[in-house]
């Protein structure tokens, strides 16, 4: 008697929910679907140099840390980079680069090679990739500072 009970208990409450407020319909026409591609990464601006002077370049890519920019800069241009007549003056033994930021004071870029090994061409690029997205960079041991990328953007 009970697994009747049972039963018909479980009947009724599937009846029940199954006429709970939704009423059938027609098509419903709504708005168009989204077109163009799927959003992509932000993508890496790093600043080589052409003709004398520094450029912003992007790469395709994940935004990284501005010490892991810093590092990719100094590695130099890409062989496509090359191509197109960019260059580095940022050595490769600068790298790896400590970055500390304490705000609202400038971002300190610490290369592993004295400052005064870099040239004022690799300091710009140096400057300008850090502060791609604003602010003003100091170089330890530089002997000046804060420097502000001297690239309009």
């Amino acid at each position: 008697m009970r697994r009747v009970r049972r039963a018909l208990a479980a009947a009724a409450a599937a009846l029940t929910l199954a006429g709970c407020g939704v009423q059938p319909s027609g098509v419903i026409v709504g708005a168009s679907p989204p077109s163009g591609g799927a959003g992509r990464p932000g993508g890496i601006t790093l600043y080589l140099v052409s003709g004398g002077h520094v450029t912003p370049v992007r790469r395709a890519g994940l935004p990284l840390s501005p010490a892991d920019t810093l590092a990719l800069l100094a590695q130099g241009p890409t062989a496509s980079e090359r191509a197109r007549g960019l260059s580095s003056q940022v050595p490769p033994g600068a790298a790896p680069f400590s970055v500390t930021a304490v705000p609202p004071g400038p971002i300190v870029v610490t290369p592993s090679i004295p400052a005064d090994r870099l040239s004022t061409v690799a300091m710009d690029q140096i400057v300008c990739t850090v502060a791609a997205g604003g602010g003003e960079v100091t170089i330890a041991g530089a002997g000046r500072g804060p420097w502000a990328c001297p690239v309009p953007g």
